[in-house]
């Protein structure tokens, strides 16, 4: 997905659905009340969260996704397809990600609004849907350049670059650095010093974390250092910190894809035969297969995770830094005890 090269003015004014910062992108909000600042549409929470402590009060931040939703089936209302297609500018996850608005986005990007893909601008991790012969991904999912992703951002059969890069602090790191050169080159008005130096800040602590999480997860031993997930999320956060995924509870990229009783029984017995202390499910999306699966092997915790989503304000995951550093405490815990 390439951002427009013409700069737009990146305004929306319109007063009946004039909208605060990291809101749930629905109206409500007075008239006026964005100051006249220029505005980004962002699709997802956690980079809603992120790009609005990139650019703290020179932008009106507007967010669809609410927290605590399912990104692979979240349907858009008509009010934020219009946000989406009437935007100035758009920063999107990218890689399939928004499984149920990649056709708004496409057809935003159509009508000429600058788009960025966060994923475009990181290193990518390839994984392939399905059990290899130990359950997992291969050596973390190996590097793959271009990630098996077609031309907007989806992925060819749920396979290719893993679109949840944000499991790991480091490379959001380098989506900030990617999401602020596409802010300055496309929204008029922006004060590009102030706009950087907020950034670097931020950047800072996304730094810092990553070493926290280090820290945090240095208690495991190398030897449980595996995962089972309730599908294909913690790839990126396997490659930073060396752990192996040696299975998944729906073996796709998207929680639209299902499981058969042929891949549950194949993946008990990868647990079994791995010693696995847990299964990590997502906060946003069902636990039931999970739980179903943590009840056929017995003696295996079901671990709720915020990978897909941020947690609702007050949870101990409401923002990114805190939904990375709570993560790595719950994995650590299932994992160490």
């Amino acid at each position: 997905m390439v951002s427009s090269s013409r700069t737009l003015a990146a305004v929306l004014v319109a007063a009946s659905w004039a909208v605060a910062a990291c809101g749930d992108g629905d109206a409500g909000t007075d008239e006026g009340a964005d100051g006249g600042r220029p505005t980004v549409v962002v699709t997802t929470n956690i980079l809603g969260d992120v790009v609005t402590n990139l650019v703290g009060d020179q932008m009106t931040v507007v967010t669809i996704l609410p927290a605590g939703v399912d990104p692979h089936e979240f349907q858009a209302s008509a009010q934020q397809v219009q946000q989406i297609e009437t935007a100035g500018v758009l920063i999107v996850n990218g890689g399939g990600f928004e499984e149920g608005i990649l056709d708004v986005i496409e057809s935003a990007e159509a009508g000429g609004v600058p788009v960025f893909a966060a994923l475009d601008s990181i290193d990518r991790v390839l994984v392939a849907s399905g059990h290899d012969e130990h359950g997992g991904e291969d050596e973390h999912g190996g590097e793959d350049e271009h990630g098996g992703e077609d031309e907007h951002g989806g992925e060819d059969e749920h396979t290719g670059g893993d679109p949840h890069f944000f499991a790991d602090p480091a490379r959001m790191a380098q989506a900030a650095n990617g999401m602020v050169a596409f802010l300055t080159e496309n929204v008029e008005g922006v004060d590009v010093a102030a706009l950087q130096a907020r950034a670097n800040a931020y950047i800072a602590e996304l730094e810092a974390l990553d070493a926290e999480v280090e820290a945090t997860l240095s208690e495991i031993p190398a030897n449980d250092r595996v995962l089972v997930t309730n599908h294909e999320v913690l790839a990126y956060f396997a490659d930073r910190y060396d752990f192996e995924v040696v299975g998944t509870v729906i073996p796709s990229g998207t929680t639209a894809d299902g499981a058969s009783a042929g891949d549950l029984a194949e993946l008990v017995e990868v647990i079994e035969r791995e010693g696995v202390a847990a299964v990590f499910a997502d906060t946003s999306s069902s636990v039931d297969l999970a739980r179903t699966l943590a009840e056929e092997v017995g003696e295996i915790q079901v671990v709720e995770l915020f990978s897909e989503s941020l947690g609702d304000p007050g949870s101990d995951g409401s923002t990114y830094l805190d939904m990375v550093r709570a993560n790595a405490e719950r994995i650590r815990a299932a994992l160490v005890g």
